[in-house]
């Protein structure tokens, strides 16, 4: 399995967005926690800057960072932001997920 996480275009976008926004943060955080409704949820926040260990993905003026326990969980997945009907959202499509919630940021392996 691939160690990549891909970010899309879409994601990309409003990531920068979000972040030209935030004086106090230039990266976005995607991590891995245990809880939620399946066993794991994702997490998203916004940070300073990445950490010495991190995985840091920059894409079209975004900045993705995800730390090496989080990126066991996050191996292969894409990162994809969703406008429709029922929101707008960050979905992470991870082939890793053996099942996920309603909710769409919890999941199981």
């Amino acid at each position: 399995m691939s160690d990549s996480v891909i970010v899309t275009d879409r994601a990309a976008k409003r990531i920068a967005e979000i972040l030209a926004d935030e004086a106090a943060a230039n990266a976005f955080r995607i991590s891995v926690e245990g809880g939620g409704c399946s066993g794991f949820q994702y997490k998203f926040d916004l940070v300073p800057g990445a950490a010495d260990d991190d995985l840091v993905l920059e894409r079209e003026g975004a900045k993705v960072v995800i730390d090496q326990v989080s990126l066991g969980f996050l191996s292969g997945s894409e990162i994809d932001f969703v406008d429709d009907l029922m929101g707008a959202f960050f979905r992470v499509n991870n082939p890793q997920a053996t099942a996920s919630c309603g909710c769409g940021t919890s999941f199981s392996i």
